[in-house]
């Protein structure tokens, strides 16, 4: 490793300013401080000393992300080797594509009970979004960084993971593409770069692709990788639900008890399976890649929250606007809403919630930075995640545009928070 520091050392004047390479001094030295602590340090008595820098905080957030990912990755695998048995049982027997091709060659045999068949078919799915999101996202980066004469920082780790967790397994790896571009671009190169975009990177991506490309993104046939099926996810179903205007049953979770699912083209294989609130918060179900699990969610929590990196109050915020919006709503439903008469505990196990609330809305630099102000961010996420949920019938993951919604309010939040608090202040000096 010394001949490896020496070597860096020997040509760091050619990226230096002045030197004959300095344009690429960006690239230089994002290979540096990867492989190396950054040998400068803070000088005088008015610096905070403090052993966590941008680099540690992002690996962090992608350690706690590790869980999520993993278990997304066999579940993809596990929801396709699970419907291609189907097929087989009713004697139709799939003809995969290239994904196939090579999860047959490396000796697989597309068999749900097998951990290790369900987790390699997933990888080779998930992978290739990720490195093509990790590629594109990366290298228009590298592009403004050399532009500006600026650090690449290593914010763009963690965006290049979340993005594609919050992406169905099928999607085509073009509009992966075109959604982190937009994103990098639109939401964060334009404002400045890392620590100046108000809007989280990965989610204006998502944004993007669900109104640009619904079709891949939404509906009812994308959420399993294998061509031809079609099926709900659990919000989709619970969202279709008819009203029980007695009120004697929770519509909504009661049609997740038959999930309709098919397979084929002209004569499909149809089947149904139930969603469980077990099975929903443990993530085996339809949805996209890293957000099924509520469990492996929490367990992410846990890292952040135990490493200091992610706001336990913003996560508690959340978890307290949807209950308290939840229990609302249970109380003025009528029954002529099934979403409306869903529980809270239920709004945390189904769809992106979990993950949104631990990943995107702790997110340091589009969220609120005052410590009361992250109460009231957090819990406007909440509210606004349920009443998106439940009042607008054509969009029941409501946690994206919450989020978003979220961050454009939390400069605003933390305005009236310091104003409140400057107020107190004056009124309390005044008085003595």
């Amino acid at each position: 490793m010394k001949a490896l520091r020496d070597a860096l050392d020997k040509v760091h004047p050619l990226f230096a300013k002045g030197g004959p390479l300095q344009i690429a001094y960006p690239m230089y030295e994002a290979l540096d401080t990867f492989l190396y602590t950054p040998g400068e340090v803070a000088h005088g008595k008015t610096h905070v000393r403090d052993t966590i820098d941008l680099k540690r905080m992002m690996i962090t957030v992608v350690m706690a992300l590790v869980p999520a990912t993993l278990f997304g990755m066999w579940n993809v695998g596990y929801q396709a080797n699970l419907a291609i048995q189907q097929a087989a049982e009713a004697g139709e027997l799939y003809q995969g594509g290239l994904y196939y091709d090579f999860h047959h060659w490396l000796g697989f045999a597309n068999d749900p009970s097998n951990i290790t068949d369900c987790f390699f078919l997933g990888a080779i799915h998930f992978l290739p979004m990720y490195i093509v999101c990790m590629f594109v996202g990366g290298h228009i980066e590298l592009v403004f960084s050399v532009l500006r004469g600026h650090e690449i920082n290593e914010g763009f780790l963690v965006t290049g993971l979340l993005f594609p967790l919050t992406l169905p397994a099928s999607i085509p790896l073009w509009q992966v593409a075109v959604g982190i571009s937009f994103g990098v671009i639109v939401a964060k190169e334009v404002f400045g770069g890392t620590g100046r975009n108000f809007l989280n990177v990965a989610l204006t991506s998502r944004a993007f692709l669900y109104f640009a490309y619904a079709g891949q993104i939404s509906g009812d046939k994308v959420w399993t990788a294998v061509d031809g099926f079609s099926g709900a996810t659990a919000l989709g179903q619970m969202a279709a639900a008819t009203p029980d205007p007695s009120g004697e049953t929770n519509a909504a979770i009661a049609s997740l008890q038959s999930v309709p699912y098919a397979l084929g083209q002209a004569d499909p294989v149809t089947w149904t399976e139930p969603i469980t609130l077990t099975s929903a918060f443990l993530g085996t179900i339809q949805g996209c890649v890293g957000e099924t699990s509520t469990l492996m969610c929490f367990i992410g929590a846990a890292i952040l929250i135990g490493t200091g990196i992610g706001s336990w109050k913003i996560m508690a915020g959340v978890l307290g606007g949807v209950t308290a919006t939840a229990l609302f709503l249970n109380g003025v439903s009528g029954h002529t809403n099934p979403m409306m008469d869903v529980p809270f505990y239920w709004h945390f196990a189904v769809g992106g919630l979990a993950f949104g609330l631990v990943f995107m809305a702790t997110d340091p630099v589009s969220a609120s930075m005052t410590e009361t102000g992250k109460w009231i961010y957090g819990g406007l996420i909440g509210f606004m995640t349920v009443l998106i949920r439940c009042i607008n019938p054509a969009f029941p993951e409501g946690i994206m545009l919450a989020i978003l919604f979220g961050n454009v309010f939390a400069p605003l939040i933390d305005y009236f928070v310091v104003s409140m608090n400057v107020r107190r202040r004056m009124a309390r000096y005044a008085a003595t």
